[in-house]
């Protein structure tokens, strides 16, 4: 059974007339409804009979929160509950430029990173549209903003999943979460996190989209990503280069690439070498990432002063570089952690 998120407010429409025989302006007291997060027994300005007929067919909400944890820089770790049980996680980060949401587009993940714990379990199933919709239609409302004032500034697509594995949902989301009808957040404001599939990153950019595109690389050589990123085995690095430079020549958004540092492993003088030849002359920027360790894999994050060092090689080596500041990671801030968490309860 869908949720009301999954529509748009012209298939809200047209369900409404051909399922209902209602008049078309109840579409957009619904739709209002939906981008506010209402239950169905909220929805006051709609006739009662219709609710209830409503409810027979389509869930009024994708998700609960099930459980919620704040960090003590003020971050807010979410656990939702779908409606069939599963649940998935998000992050909600207060910024200087205004507050981040960090969004799930999948239940599990079947890439299988090394350092990421999303991927445990591997793969239940792709969220739909609505259901990634609704995770920023529900803190939104937590946090006290409207659709006309939003409390939710800004979304990343960097929570359990590949988003570009779960392609036809992802973009059916961005296209609602975009809509001058809905929360109308701006593709600019939206950035989304992949691990390189190569043909899905091409399809996104002659689709017409225009979000701010970071890709997971983590490695400076094939051998290496390999041991830590299986999807490796299917691309190259230099395919994902060259993906990211083909996404940038047709929306002249500057990519990101995603370098999480690993203690011992990728951050000596000869990764900062391969990774300037790799980007030489491409305007983009290097994102190294503090790994937050997860306890089912054999991974140590690296000290603050080898972060230092080995972006200061970067510098010199003339790339645009910084270290994202790590948050959340005493209340499970890396992706999949509190899922995890919470699924090895038993709960």
């Amino acid at each position: 059974m869908n949720c009301l998120a999954d529509f748009s407010k012209l298939k809200i429409e047209k369900i409404l007339k051909e399922e209902f025989s209602q008049p078309s302006y109840r579409a957009g007291q619904l739709y209002k409804n939906v981008t506010r997060f209402n239950s169905y027994d909220e929805m006051s300005d709609l006739p009662l009979s219709l609710r209830d007929k409503l409810k027979e067919k389509y869930f009024d909400r994708a998700l609960d929160v099930e459980k919620y944890l704040v960090s003590t820089d003020g971050t807010v770790k979410y656990l939702y509950k779908l409606n069939d049980g599963n649940v998935i996680e998000g992050a909600f980060m207060t910024q200087s430029y205004g507050n981040t949401l960090c969004v799930s587009t999948q239940v599990g993940c079947r890439m299988g990173c090394a350092f990421c714990a999303s991927g445990i379990g591997g793969l239940v199933r792709n969220l739909t549209a609505g259901e990634i919709l609704s995770q920023v239609l529900c803190v939104n409302r937590l946090q006290g903003g409207t659709a006309e004032k939003r409390a939710v500034t800004n979304i990343v697509l960097m929570g359990s999943g590949e988003p570009l594995d779960n392609y036809d949902e992802v973009t059916e989301f961005l296209r609602l979460v975009s809509s001058p009808e809905g929360l109308n957040v701006s593709e600019r404001n939206i950035s989304l996190s992949t691990c390189g599939l190569v043909e899905n990153v091409r399809r996104l950019a002659d689709d017409g989209f225009t979000v701010t595109l970071t890709f997971s690389l983590h490695a400076s050589n094939d051998d290496f990503r390999r041991s830590i990123m299986p999807i490796a085995n299917r691309y190259t690095i230099k395919e994902i280069v060259d993906a990211a430079k083909y996404y940038f020549s047709k929306t002249g958004r500057r990519v990101i690439f995603e370098y999480t540092m690993i203690k011992g492993v990728n951050i000596n003088h000869f990764d900062a070498k391969r990774l300037s030849e790799l980007l030489k002359g491409f305007p983009c920027h290097v994102n190294l990432i503090p790994l937050n360790p997860v306890e089912e894999k054999n991974l140590q994050g690296c000290s603050g002063a080898e972060a230092e060092r080995f972006l200061k090689k970067l510098h010199e080596f003339g790339l645009s570089a910084s270290i994202r500041k790590s948050k959340g990671a005493d209340v499970g801030g890396a992706c999949g952690q509190l899922r995890r968490s919470y699924i090895g309860q038993g709960k």
